[in-house]
Protein backbone atom coordinates (compact mmCIF):
# COMPACT_ATOMS: atom_id res chain seq x y z
CA UNK A 1 0.00 0.00 0.00
CA UNK A 2 1.39 3.43 -0.99
CA UNK A 3 1.42 6.65 1.05
CA UNK A 4 -1.22 9.24 0.14
CA UNK A 5 -0.79 13.00 0.46
CA UNK A 6 -3.58 15.10 1.92
CA UNK A 7 -3.80 18.47 0.20
CA UNK A 8 -6.09 21.44 0.57
CA UNK A 9 -5.06 23.75 -2.23
CA UNK A 10 -8.50 25.35 -2.39
CA UNK A 11 -8.37 26.22 1.31
CA UNK A 12 -12.04 25.34 1.71
CA UNK A 13 -14.43 22.72 0.49
CA UNK A 14 -12.56 21.70 -2.66
CA UNK A 15 -11.25 18.19 -3.25
CA UNK A 16 -8.68 17.14 -0.69
CA UNK A 17 -7.57 13.80 -2.14
CA UNK A 18 -5.53 12.90 -5.17
CA UNK A 19 -4.55 9.51 -6.50
CA UNK A 20 -6.47 6.30 -6.97
CA UNK A 21 -7.54 5.55 -3.37
CA UNK A 22 -11.29 5.91 -2.91
CA UNK A 23 -12.45 8.75 -0.70
CA UNK A 24 -13.81 6.47 2.01
CA UNK A 25 -10.35 5.02 2.70
CA UNK A 26 -8.79 8.47 2.80
CA UNK A 27 -11.51 9.63 5.13
CA UNK A 28 -10.74 6.75 7.52
CA UNK A 29 -7.03 7.42 7.22
CA UNK A 30 -7.46 10.97 8.55
CA UNK A 31 -10.20 10.17 11.03
CA UNK A 32 -7.96 10.77 14.05
CA UNK A 33 -6.96 14.25 12.84
CA UNK A 34 -10.56 15.07 12.24
CA UNK A 35 -11.59 14.02 15.76
CA UNK A 36 -8.87 16.10 17.34
CA UNK A 37 -9.91 19.14 15.31
CA UNK A 38 -13.57 18.64 16.15
CA UNK A 39 -12.74 18.61 19.84
CA UNK A 40 -11.39 22.15 19.53
CA UNK A 41 -14.30 23.66 17.55
CA UNK A 42 -18.05 23.93 17.14
CA UNK A 43 -19.86 21.12 15.44
CA UNK A 44 -18.26 20.84 12.00
CA UNK A 45 -21.46 19.64 10.44
CA UNK A 46 -23.14 22.97 11.14
CA UNK A 47 -20.63 24.71 8.86
CA UNK A 48 -21.25 22.49 5.85
CA UNK A 49 -24.38 23.10 3.78
CA UNK A 50 -27.07 20.63 4.86
CA UNK A 51 -28.37 20.26 1.30
CA UNK A 52 -25.11 18.91 -0.12
CA UNK A 53 -24.98 15.28 -1.19
CA UNK A 54 -23.34 12.84 1.26
CA UNK A 55 -19.99 12.68 -0.56
CA UNK A 56 -19.68 16.47 -0.65
CA UNK A 57 -20.62 16.75 3.02
CA UNK A 58 -17.82 14.33 3.95
CA UNK A 59 -15.27 16.32 1.94
CA UNK A 60 -16.51 19.54 3.45
CA UNK A 61 -16.34 18.22 7.01
CA UNK A 62 -12.85 16.85 6.52
CA UNK A 63 -11.63 20.13 4.98
CA UNK A 64 -12.98 22.22 7.85
CA UNK A 65 -11.56 19.81 10.43
CA UNK A 66 -8.09 19.88 8.95
CA UNK A 67 -8.11 23.66 8.58
CA UNK A 68 -8.97 24.10 12.23
CA UNK A 69 -6.40 21.52 13.26
CA UNK A 70 -3.79 23.48 11.31
CA UNK A 71 -4.79 26.78 12.88
CA UNK A 72 -4.88 25.25 16.37
CA UNK A 73 -1.48 23.54 16.29
CA UNK A 74 0.38 25.66 13.74
CA UNK A 75 0.83 22.80 11.30
CA UNK A 76 0.70 22.90 7.53
CA UNK A 77 -1.98 20.60 6.21
CA UNK A 78 -0.39 20.31 2.80
CA UNK A 79 2.15 17.51 2.88
CA UNK A 80 0.67 15.59 5.84
CA UNK A 81 1.25 11.96 4.96
CA UNK A 82 -1.29 9.25 5.56
CA UNK A 83 1.04 6.50 6.69
CA UNK A 84 0.29 2.96 5.64
CA UNK A 85 3.83 1.52 6.19
CA UNK A 86 6.82 1.81 8.55
CA UNK A 87 9.49 4.42 7.96
CA UNK A 88 13.06 3.32 7.29
CA UNK A 89 14.12 4.53 10.72
CA UNK A 90 11.43 2.44 12.38
CA UNK A 91 12.48 -0.63 10.40
CA UNK A 92 16.14 -0.16 11.29
CA UNK A 93 15.27 0.31 14.96
CA UNK A 94 13.16 -2.82 14.94
CA UNK A 95 15.91 -4.82 13.27
CA UNK A 96 18.42 -3.53 15.83
CA UNK A 97 16.20 -4.60 18.71
CA UNK A 98 15.64 -8.01 17.12
CA UNK A 99 19.40 -8.41 16.62
CA UNK A 100 20.20 -7.56 20.24
CA UNK A 101 17.56 -9.97 21.55
CA UNK A 102 18.80 -12.69 19.20
CA UNK A 103 22.40 -12.18 20.30
CA UNK A 104 21.35 -12.62 23.91
CA UNK A 105 19.02 -15.59 23.51
CA UNK A 106 20.53 -17.53 20.59
CA UNK A 107 23.57 -18.99 22.44
CA UNK A 108 21.34 -20.21 25.24
CA UNK A 109 18.83 -21.63 22.79
CA UNK A 110 21.54 -23.34 20.76
CA UNK A 111 23.13 -24.69 23.94
CA UNK A 112 19.84 -26.17 25.08
CA UNK A 113 19.28 -27.81 21.71
CA UNK A 114 22.82 -29.27 21.75
CA UNK A 115 22.37 -30.50 25.31
CA UNK A 116 19.16 -32.32 24.42
CA UNK A 117 20.81 -33.81 21.33
CA UNK A 118 23.83 -35.01 23.30
CA UNK A 119 21.65 -36.49 26.04
CA UNK A 120 19.66 -38.44 23.46
CA UNK A 121 22.81 -39.68 21.71
CA UNK A 122 24.49 -40.54 25.02
CA UNK A 123 21.59 -42.68 26.20
CA UNK A 124 21.35 -44.43 22.85
CA UNK A 125 25.09 -45.18 22.84
CA UNK A 126 24.97 -46.53 26.39
CA UNK A 127 22.04 -48.78 25.50
CA UNK A 128 23.90 -50.19 22.49
CA UNK A 129 27.08 -50.80 24.49
CA UNK A 130 25.21 -52.45 27.36
CA UNK A 131 23.48 -54.82 24.96
CA UNK A 132 26.66 -55.55 23.01
CA UNK A 133 28.83 -56.30 26.04
CA UNK A 134 26.12 -58.54 27.50
CA UNK A 135 26.38 -60.67 24.35
CA UNK A 136 30.13 -61.23 24.75
CA UNK A 137 31.02 -64.51 26.48
CA UNK A 138 33.82 -62.80 28.42
CA UNK A 139 35.67 -59.51 28.39
CA UNK A 140 39.12 -60.78 29.34
CA UNK A 141 41.75 -62.81 27.53
CA UNK A 142 41.87 -60.95 24.21
CA UNK A 143 45.15 -60.17 22.48
CA UNK A 144 48.76 -60.77 23.40
CA UNK A 145 50.96 -59.17 26.02
CA UNK A 146 54.63 -60.13 25.97
CA UNK A 147 57.05 -58.81 28.58
CA UNK A 148 60.82 -58.93 28.74
CA UNK A 149 62.83 -59.78 31.84
CA UNK A 150 62.47 -56.26 33.21
CA UNK A 151 58.69 -56.40 32.93
CA UNK A 152 58.49 -54.06 29.96
CA UNK A 153 55.92 -54.98 27.35
CA UNK A 154 57.54 -55.91 24.05
CA UNK A 155 54.33 -56.88 22.25
CA UNK A 156 50.86 -55.53 22.88
CA UNK A 157 47.84 -56.31 20.74
CA UNK A 158 45.36 -56.53 23.61
CA UNK A 159 43.06 -53.53 23.10
CA UNK A 160 43.09 -53.72 19.31
CA UNK A 161 42.28 -57.46 19.41
CA UNK A 162 39.55 -56.85 21.96
CA UNK A 163 37.85 -54.58 19.42
CA UNK A 164 38.52 -56.60 16.26
CA UNK A 165 37.91 -60.12 17.60
CA UNK A 166 35.43 -59.34 20.35
CA UNK A 167 33.47 -56.12 20.28
CA UNK A 168 33.09 -55.96 16.51
CA UNK A 169 31.17 -59.27 16.63
CA UNK A 170 28.38 -57.71 18.69
CA UNK A 171 28.56 -54.01 17.73
CA UNK A 172 28.53 -52.38 14.29
CA UNK A 173 31.99 -50.87 13.76
CA UNK A 174 33.20 -49.07 10.64
CA UNK A 175 36.86 -48.38 11.37
CA UNK A 176 39.50 -49.60 13.84
CA UNK A 177 42.72 -47.74 14.68
CA UNK A 178 45.82 -48.68 16.67
CA UNK A 179 47.43 -46.47 19.30
CA UNK A 180 49.49 -44.57 16.72
CA UNK A 181 46.54 -43.52 14.54
CA UNK A 182 43.80 -42.35 16.90
CA UNK A 183 43.01 -39.31 14.74
CA UNK A 184 42.03 -41.62 11.87
CA UNK A 185 39.13 -42.77 14.04
CA UNK A 186 38.05 -39.22 14.88
CA UNK A 187 39.63 -38.94 18.34
CA UNK A 188 40.21 -35.18 18.91
CA UNK A 189 43.69 -33.86 19.60
CA UNK A 190 42.48 -31.92 22.63
CA UNK A 191 39.92 -32.89 25.26
CA UNK A 192 38.61 -30.46 27.86
CA UNK A 193 37.91 -32.02 31.25
CA UNK A 194 34.80 -31.38 33.31
CA UNK A 195 36.62 -28.69 35.31
CA UNK A 196 37.79 -26.86 32.16
CA UNK A 197 41.38 -28.14 32.25
CA UNK A 198 43.27 -29.99 29.52
CA UNK A 199 44.69 -32.91 31.55
CA UNK A 200 46.42 -34.59 28.60
CA UNK A 201 47.92 -31.54 26.94
CA UNK A 202 51.28 -33.31 26.65
CA UNK A 203 49.81 -35.85 24.21
CA UNK A 204 49.45 -34.82 20.58
CA UNK A 205 46.73 -37.40 19.98
CA UNK A 206 44.55 -36.03 22.76
CA UNK A 207 44.82 -39.13 24.98
CA UNK A 208 47.80 -41.03 26.43
CA UNK A 209 48.76 -44.14 24.49
CA UNK A 210 48.73 -46.43 27.56
CA UNK A 211 46.38 -47.23 30.44
CA UNK A 212 48.88 -46.16 33.10
CA UNK A 213 49.42 -42.91 31.25
CA UNK A 214 45.65 -42.36 31.29
CA UNK A 215 45.46 -43.03 35.04
CA UNK A 216 48.76 -43.45 36.93
CA UNK A 217 46.87 -45.13 39.78
CA UNK A 218 46.88 -48.32 37.72
CA UNK A 219 50.53 -48.62 38.75
CA UNK A 220 51.56 -46.89 41.95
CA UNK A 221 53.62 -47.49 45.07
CA UNK A 222 52.08 -46.26 48.29
CA UNK A 223 54.88 -47.58 50.51
CA UNK A 224 53.32 -50.87 51.57
CA UNK A 225 51.28 -53.70 50.18
CA UNK A 226 48.04 -52.21 51.45
CA UNK A 227 48.58 -48.92 49.61
CA UNK A 228 50.23 -50.09 46.38
CA UNK A 229 48.98 -51.53 43.14
CA UNK A 230 50.67 -52.63 39.93
CA UNK A 231 49.21 -53.78 36.62
CA UNK A 232 50.74 -54.66 33.29
CA UNK A 233 50.34 -51.62 31.07
CA UNK A 234 48.38 -51.82 27.80
CA UNK A 235 48.12 -49.57 24.78
CA UNK A 236 45.02 -47.71 23.66
CA UNK A 237 42.98 -48.54 20.54
CA UNK A 238 40.13 -46.69 18.86
CA UNK A 239 37.20 -47.30 16.53
CA UNK A 240 34.24 -45.59 14.91
CA UNK A 241 30.71 -46.89 15.24
CA UNK A 242 28.18 -47.15 12.44
CA UNK A 243 26.33 -44.25 14.09
CA UNK A 244 29.32 -41.92 13.76
CA UNK A 245 30.67 -41.92 17.34
CA UNK A 246 34.43 -42.00 17.88
CA UNK A 247 35.48 -44.35 20.69
CA UNK A 248 38.85 -44.84 22.38
CA UNK A 249 39.30 -47.92 24.58
CA UNK A 250 41.69 -48.80 27.40
CA UNK A 251 41.65 -52.52 28.05
CA UNK A 252 42.71 -54.86 30.87
CA UNK A 253 43.02 -58.39 29.44
CA UNK A 254 43.53 -59.83 32.93
CA UNK A 255 40.48 -58.33 34.61
CA UNK A 256 38.89 -60.35 37.39
CA UNK A 257 35.45 -60.83 38.92
CA UNK A 258 34.91 -58.75 42.05
CA UNK A 259 32.11 -60.89 43.51
CA UNK A 260 34.40 -62.50 46.08
CA UNK A 261 35.61 -59.17 47.50
CA UNK A 262 32.32 -57.30 47.76
CA UNK A 263 32.18 -57.76 51.53
CA UNK A 264 35.59 -56.16 52.11
CA UNK A 265 37.51 -53.13 51.01
CA UNK A 266 39.39 -53.63 47.75
CA UNK A 267 41.11 -51.90 44.86
CA UNK A 268 39.02 -51.07 41.80
CA UNK A 269 41.74 -51.54 39.19
CA UNK A 270 41.83 -55.37 38.84
CA UNK A 271 38.10 -55.49 38.10
CA UNK A 272 38.01 -52.91 35.34
CA UNK A 273 37.93 -54.75 32.03
CA UNK A 274 37.40 -51.93 29.54
CA UNK A 275 37.08 -48.18 29.70
CA UNK A 276 35.67 -46.36 26.68
CA UNK A 277 36.04 -42.62 26.06
CA UNK A 278 33.48 -41.58 23.47
CA UNK A 279 33.05 -38.49 21.34
CA UNK A 280 29.53 -38.18 20.01
CA UNK A 281 30.46 -35.99 17.02
CA UNK A 282 34.10 -36.75 16.32
CA UNK A 283 36.40 -33.73 16.07
CA UNK A 284 33.61 -31.18 15.53
CA UNK A 285 33.68 -29.83 19.09
CA UNK A 286 33.33 -28.64 21.70
CA UNK A 287 35.26 -31.82 22.67
CA UNK A 288 34.31 -31.30 26.31
CA UNK A 289 33.50 -33.88 28.96
CA UNK A 290 29.85 -33.70 29.98
CA UNK A 291 28.85 -32.41 26.55
CA UNK A 292 29.91 -34.36 23.47
CA UNK A 293 32.54 -36.39 25.34
CA UNK A 294 31.94 -38.95 28.07
CA UNK A 295 33.00 -42.40 29.23
CA UNK A 296 31.59 -45.91 29.66
CA UNK A 297 33.26 -48.44 31.96
CA UNK A 298 32.76 -52.20 32.09
CA UNK A 299 33.62 -54.14 35.27
CA UNK A 300 33.88 -57.94 35.65
CA UNK A 301 34.62 -60.23 32.70
CA UNK A 302 31.38 -62.21 32.97
CA UNK A 303 27.98 -60.76 33.84
CA UNK A 304 29.66 -57.41 33.40
CA UNK A 305 28.46 -54.22 35.05
CA UNK A 306 28.40 -51.37 32.50
CA UNK A 307 28.03 -47.77 33.67
CA UNK A 308 28.22 -44.36 31.99
CA UNK A 309 28.02 -41.69 34.71
CA UNK A 310 27.71 -38.02 33.80
CA UNK A 311 29.01 -36.15 36.89
CA UNK A 312 28.08 -32.60 37.78
CA UNK A 313 30.87 -30.08 37.36
CA UNK A 314 31.76 -29.68 41.05
CA UNK A 315 31.60 -31.26 44.48
CA UNK A 316 28.79 -30.01 46.70
CA UNK A 317 30.37 -30.68 50.12
CA UNK A 318 30.66 -33.39 52.76
CA UNK A 319 27.48 -35.13 53.94
CA UNK A 320 26.24 -38.38 55.37
CA UNK A 321 24.21 -40.75 53.22
CA UNK A 322 20.75 -39.33 53.88
CA UNK A 323 21.81 -35.70 53.58
CA UNK A 324 23.99 -36.44 50.55
CA UNK A 325 21.00 -37.80 48.67
CA UNK A 326 18.97 -34.73 49.59
CA UNK A 327 21.76 -32.33 48.60
CA UNK A 328 22.12 -33.93 45.16
CA UNK A 329 18.45 -33.38 44.46
CA UNK A 330 18.75 -29.84 45.79
CA UNK A 331 21.79 -29.09 43.62
CA UNK A 332 20.02 -30.26 40.47
CA UNK A 333 16.57 -31.80 40.28
CA UNK A 334 17.91 -34.14 37.60
CA UNK A 335 20.82 -35.49 39.67
CA UNK A 336 21.46 -38.13 42.32
CA UNK A 337 24.25 -39.82 44.25
CA UNK A 338 26.36 -42.21 42.16
CA UNK A 339 26.16 -45.90 42.94
CA UNK A 340 29.39 -47.73 43.76
CA UNK A 341 30.00 -48.84 40.14
CA UNK A 342 29.55 -45.27 38.87
CA UNK A 343 31.90 -44.03 41.57
CA UNK A 344 34.52 -46.58 40.44
CA UNK A 345 34.11 -45.38 36.86
CA UNK A 346 34.67 -41.81 38.06
CA UNK A 347 37.92 -42.97 39.69
CA UNK A 348 39.12 -44.64 36.47
CA UNK A 349 38.39 -41.39 34.60
CA UNK A 350 39.39 -39.08 37.44
CA UNK A 351 41.43 -36.75 35.20
CA UNK A 352 38.51 -36.29 32.82
CA UNK A 353 36.12 -35.74 35.73
CA UNK A 354 38.45 -33.16 37.28
CA UNK A 355 39.29 -35.21 40.39
CA UNK A 356 43.02 -35.44 39.72
CA UNK A 357 44.00 -33.34 42.74
CA UNK A 358 41.31 -34.58 45.10
CA UNK A 359 42.30 -36.61 48.16
CA UNK A 360 38.75 -37.04 49.47
CA UNK A 361 36.76 -40.17 50.12
CA UNK A 362 33.60 -39.98 47.99
CA UNK A 363 30.11 -41.07 48.91
CA UNK A 364 28.09 -43.66 46.99
CA UNK A 365 24.44 -44.60 47.27
CA UNK A 366 25.11 -48.36 47.30
CA UNK A 367 24.46 -50.14 50.59
CA UNK A 368 26.41 -53.19 51.71
CA UNK A 369 23.83 -53.71 54.44
CA UNK A 370 21.40 -51.44 56.31
CA UNK A 371 23.33 -48.58 57.87
CA UNK A 372 26.50 -49.17 55.82
CA UNK A 373 27.40 -47.89 52.35
CA UNK A 374 30.35 -48.04 49.96
CA UNK A 375 32.65 -45.08 49.60
CA UNK A 376 35.87 -44.62 47.63
CA UNK A 377 39.30 -43.17 48.28
CA UNK A 378 39.68 -41.35 44.98
CA UNK A 379 43.49 -40.99 45.27
CA UNK A 380 44.29 -44.73 45.10
CA UNK A 381 41.07 -46.44 44.01
CA UNK A 382 40.16 -48.22 47.22
CA UNK A 383 36.48 -48.81 47.83
CA UNK A 384 35.39 -49.68 51.36
CA UNK A 385 32.46 -49.69 53.73
CA UNK A 386 31.43 -46.71 55.82
CA UNK A 387 28.78 -46.03 58.41
CA UNK A 388 25.79 -44.23 56.89
CA UNK A 389 25.99 -41.45 59.50
CA UNK A 390 29.64 -40.61 58.68
CA UNK A 391 30.27 -37.75 56.27
CA UNK A 392 32.09 -38.14 52.93
CA UNK A 393 32.61 -35.92 49.91
CA UNK A 394 29.71 -35.72 47.45
CA UNK A 395 29.90 -35.47 43.66
CA UNK A 396 26.47 -36.01 42.12
CA UNK A 397 25.70 -37.51 38.71
CA UNK A 398 22.90 -36.79 36.28
CA UNK A 399 20.04 -39.25 36.10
Amino acid sequence: MKNRIVTNEAGGGGPLLTGTIEESKAYNCHFELRERAEAQSDNVKSICHPELDSGSVQRCELSVSLDRFRNKFGMTVKGIVCMSAFTMAEILLSLTIIGVVAAITLPSLTGNINERTWNTQRKALYARFSQAIALMPSLNGYGTLTEDESGSVTEDTAAETFVTAGLSKVLKINNICDYEHLADCGIPSKITALNGSNPYSAYSQGLPETLVGFNPNFDFDGGDVHHSYSQTDTKIAAFETANGESIAVYYNPNCRDETGVMNNSHYVQPYMCANFIYDLNGTKGPNTVGKDIGFITAFNPVDSVVVAPVPLTRDIGRYNLEEGRRQCTKADSDSRLPNHAELKSMFVNRFLVGLADSDYDYLSSSLLEPGKYWRMAITVGTIYVNEAVVDAQVRCVKR
